[in-house]
């Protein structure tokens, strides 16, 4: 373990563990939730550092998880992509791992679930490794957060500025409505909003990005003051507390940057949008409304309709669209949920020969029986069982994206308890047929949307009252 020896002359001795509270006792739960509570332990040592320790020994592996608070939202105009950017570039080498090493070394040691994810509200970079190479791990996370800075080159920028374009091309520029959907997306939130941009960044912007920037920014953000470590697996929790403090206790740090204050985007009007779509086949329409934030009131609601519209054949709008009428080659309806403000949306591929105009009146037309009528207890309780089902899969793996350290992140994020998974799936044991009856009228309003049509040139539209499938 050469590796361990080099990197262990960078940190001056350990200093004395700090102390640390008790192991948090579990909230009561209900009847049939007790698989639901997570044990852990938190802390803080004294550079700022927040951790997060869950022992799970049902696997010999750890899962090692970092969160960095600062996403796109955190980013100023003008220098968008920059948390993207630092996604790549953190796999780059620090002062003591080597260039393009750092997975490499990981996957030797048989680490799997390895990555890095950004969003609107945060970055994270996580591996699971076996418990016997945990100190591994710790130590190559704690090199790029105390000393990426000292092998950030112009060069390397330049490598990765090039990644991230082609990633946007890709997903953006030439993927199917691709770009059409940027632009609805820009009406949601138009600026000064953070969330304008998007997390990937513009062409523009990364263009403009140069050396000076980005060690400007990740000074700002990646400190530990403004970081969560969250380990869970099977691990020796007294041993474990001495790593961190050992490859993290000494890293320098300063006051957490705030969290910028933004005034939620209230729409007023509908803003309608026709795009031409030049590499998809089909019509696409799409409709999305702002909504609360993740875990406000309402953003269960919002996760409950969406099942009932969209999620199988017995669907509303599934089976409306494209059983019953054959209008559509698909639908979804989903919830976006996000830190500051969510966005619902409904989407529907077009069947050839049928216009996003004839798809739109029969979206309102289902929309308009919720808003009078709400929905049935049997859709709400099959949305509730998704949801148990999905977050009970998610909880088997301690890493990977959505695995237990992921969870714990999470809710420590947006709430502050990393044990708050009982809490979360409660609220949709509180969604009533009126509570989504009355979500529809007040929130799902006509004239307070953005709707996107976008078309291909061999499709373009016909009026309503042209002969179409109905």
């Amino acid at each position: 373990m050469k590796a361990l020896v080099a990197a262990a002359l960078v940190f001056s001795g350990p200093p004395a563990l700090a102390q640390t509270p008790t192991p948090q006792e579990a909230k009561p739960l209900e009847p049939g939730r007790e698989a639901l509570a997570i044990s852990y332990e938190k802390y803080a040592l004294p550079n700022g550092l927040e951790v997060i320790l869950s022992v799970d020994r049902k696997l010999p592996v750890v899962a090692v998880n970092i969160w960095y608070h600062v996403g796109a939202y955190h980013e100023q105009p003008g220098r968008t992509g920059f948390a993207h950017l630092f996604e790549h570039m953190m796999f780059q080498g620090s002062r003591n791992v080597a260039d393009d090493v750092h997975i490499a070394r990981l996957e030797q040691l048989g680490a799997t679930d390895l990555n890095g994810t950004t969003s609107f509200d945060r970055t994270n970079y996580f591996e699971t490794v076996p418990s016997n190479h945990l100190e591994t791990a710790l130590w190559l996370e704690s090199d790029r957060m105390g000393f990426l800075l000292d092998a950030i080159t112009p060069e390397k920028l330049e490598t990765q500025r090039e990644v991230v374009k082609n990633e946007r091309r890709e997903s953006i520029e030439t993927a199917p409505y691709g770009a059409a959907r940027e632009k609805a997306w820009h009406a949601l939130f138009p600026l000064p909003h953070p969330y304008h941009g998007d997390v990937i960044g513009s062409m523009k912007d990364l263009n403009a990005a140069n050396v000076d920037d980005v060690k400007d920014f990740f000074r700002k953000w990646y400190a530990p003051s403004n970081a969560t470590l969250a380990i869970v697996g099977d691990f020796d929790v007294a041993k474990t507390k001495a790593l961190v403090e050992k490859y993290f206790g000494t890293l320098p740090s300063h006051a957490r940057p705030q969290r910028p204050e933004v005034a939620p985007v209230n729409l007023t009007a509908p803003v309608v949008l026709r795009e031409e779509e030049r590499v998809a086949r089909l019509p696409l329409l799409s409709i999305q409304w702002l909504t609360p934030a993740y875990l406000e009131e309402g953003d269960a609601t919002a996760d409950v309709l969406a099942t009932a519209l969209s999620t199988g054949k017995a669907s509303r709008l599934y089976r409306r669209l494209v059983l019953d009428k054959e209008l559509a080659q698909s639908v979804s309806a989903t919830q976006q949920s996000q830190g500051a403000q969510s966005v619902f949306s409904v989407d529907v591929v077009a069947r050839p020969g049928v216009s996003t105009d004839t798809l739109l009146h029969e979206v309102d037309a289902v929309l308009d029986e919720v808003r009078q009528q709400g929905i049935i207890p049997e859709e709400i309780a099959r949305a509730r069982t998704r949801y148990d089902t999905r977050t009970l899969a998610g909880l088997q793996s301690v890493g990977g994206f959505g695995g237990k350290a992921d969870v714990l992140q999470s809710y420590n994020h947006f709430v502050g308890e990393p044990n708050y998974v009982a809490q979360d799936l409660a609220r949709y044991e509180s969604v009533t047929p009126e509570a989504v009856k009355q979500f529809a009228q007040d929130t799902l309003r006509p004239g307070a949307r953005v709707i996107l049509h976008a078309v291909p040139p061999a499709r373009r539209q016909a009026p309503l009252d042209s002969k179409e499938r109905h």
